[in-house]
């Protein structure tokens, strides 16, 4: 647009506030709400959404033109700014009001088969064996990094052990932890 055109907008809009010229509107009417309409449907609005956003637009040129200030930017940024932001309203009220059957809250987990509950309780049962067999220091070390959720560092500290210590005797803990769950396990799968 020319600086010419710019200077005719914003004349048209000092009318419409200050005498509520009519002409004055029908010819900013006519000038942008095609172009706003044509806006909005390259953002994806249905025809009837963006003549519903358009017609918005306008109505607030007709009642908050006094908001627009010349100095700021022009009269097409204004408008463009009031219909995007418009659209953005359109989109989340309509997001709000529909739920999208693909969403996966909607489509609860099927119940676990009896038989991998099963192996679930006893695999958590030989867990639990298998901490009671542990020395006291290693089951002490293993139920603050992972039942309390202390960093090793933490765990250094708060025991006065040092921090390879705790390292090593929680990775020892594991060893014998996995020795013994290995070792139930090649007997539950031996026919």
């Amino acid at each position: 647009m020319t600086n010419e055109q710019h200077q005719r907008h914003a004349s048209l809009v000092r009318a419409i506030v200050a005498t509520r010229d009519q002409s004055a509107f029908a010819e900013l009417f006519d000038h942008f709400a095609p172009r706003i309409n044509a806006y909005l449907r390259r953002l994806s609005l249905e025809a009837g959404q963006a003549e519903e956003v358009t017609q918005e637009v306008m109505m607030v040129l007709w009642h908050k033109a006094s908001l627009f200030d010349p100095a700021k930017s022009s009269l097409a940024t204004w408008l463009f700014r009031v219909a995007r932001n418009r659209r953005i309203d359109l989109v989340r009220r309509d997001k709000s009001d529909r739920l999208d059957p693909d969403d996966p809250a909607l489509h609860p987990e099927a119940p676990e088969p009896a038989d991998a509950l099963i192996d679930a309780e006893q695999r958590d049962e030989r867990v639990r064996e298998a901490l009671r067999d542990l020395p006291a220091e290693q089951l002490d070390l293993i139920r603050k990094a992972f039942y309390l959720g202390q960093s090793h560092s933490q765990i250094a500290d708060e025991t006065g052990l040092p921090l390879g210590t705790v390292k090593s005797r929680i990775r020892l803990a594991f060893t014998r932890l996995r020795k013994v769950i290995d070792a139930d396990d090649r007997i539950d799968t031996d026919p």
